[in-house]
């Protein structure tokens, strides 16, 4: 069973998934799949192209935006963030834990203006803490306001 968790109507964070988990996502009506997971993170990780060969075999696009352990780029920021605007529907974000892909998805929200309270919100009721990025996320914010 899966645990992706809603951030919003259109964004799910998870944990690891495996390519056996890819049929619920799209039973979802996910459209695509984001791994925020570098492969060789751990040795029993499946690997991306085990996911992206599910992913697509069920009819859903998939991206890869490894974060690793140098942490966040904006390049990065700006590659979700024109994948969500992209997207005919649900995106699903997932990493190891859901944090990576949480906190990559404020960064990308806040990057278009919306308030981080609100994102910092969102991620706090599906179990996530956006406070290391809180600082980057207003600093967005107030950039796309200007």
């Amino acid at each position: 069973m899966s645990e992706f968790r809603k951030l919003s109507d259109s964004f799910y964070a998870s944990p690891q998934v495996t390519p056996q988990e890819i049929s619920e996502a799209a039973a979802m009506g996910i459209t695509l799949v984001v791994n925020n997971r570098p492969d060789g993170e751990a040795p029993d990780q499946p690997e991306g192209a085990a996911i992206e060969a599910a992913t697509r075999a069920a009819g859903m696009d998939y991206l890869a935006i490894p974060i690793g352990s140098a942490g966040f780029s904006e390049p990065q920021v700006e590659q979700l963030q024109d994948a969500l605007a992209a997207a005919s529907g649900p995106v699903l974000g997932f990493c190891r834990s859901g944090t990576r892909s949480t906190l990559l998805w404020s960064l990308a929200r806040a990057r278009t203006g919306e308030n981080p309270e609100e994102i910092s919100e969102a991620a706090a009721s599906a179990g996530y803490d956006v406070s290391p990025v809180r600082p980057a996320m207003d600093m967005f914010a107030a950039s796309a306001r200007s």
